[in-house]
């Protein structure tokens, strides 16, 4: 079974390895066989295909394992901070409107 193992060490950089594991590998056994060099295991939270899952969990052929690390900021923070540097409602997204168009989005 192949799986393809990912981690995202820094924003805007990601390593990925395929790795060749036997049928009913574990998550937590397939991060210990794809130890990627002088990365903290505990900094990490794995997922398949983007969805948290426990150190348990069975993998099938094909998954996406990936490291996850912790968010820096609440995205919906990021995007009010966003919203508030685009200055007054006329500007920005709302700057044009369709003709008949609602107000908003």
């Amino acid at each position: 079974m192949q799986i393809t193992l990912v981690c995202a060490t820094a924003p805007r950089a990601a390593i990925e390895q395929v790795l060749t594991l036997p049928e009913g590998t574990t998550v937590d056994d397939a991060m210990a066989t794809g130890a990627l060099p002088g990365l903290d295991r505990n900094r990490f939270t794995p997922g398949v295909w983007g969805r948290a899952v426990e150190g348990g969990h069975v993998l099938k052929d094909g998954d996406r394992l990936e490291w996850c690390r912790a968010l820096t900021v609440d995205p919906k923070v990021a995007r009010r901070e966003r919203f508030q540097q685009q200055g007054a409602r006329g500007t920005g997204l709302f700057a044009r409107r369709r003709e008949g168009g609602k107000q908003g989005y």
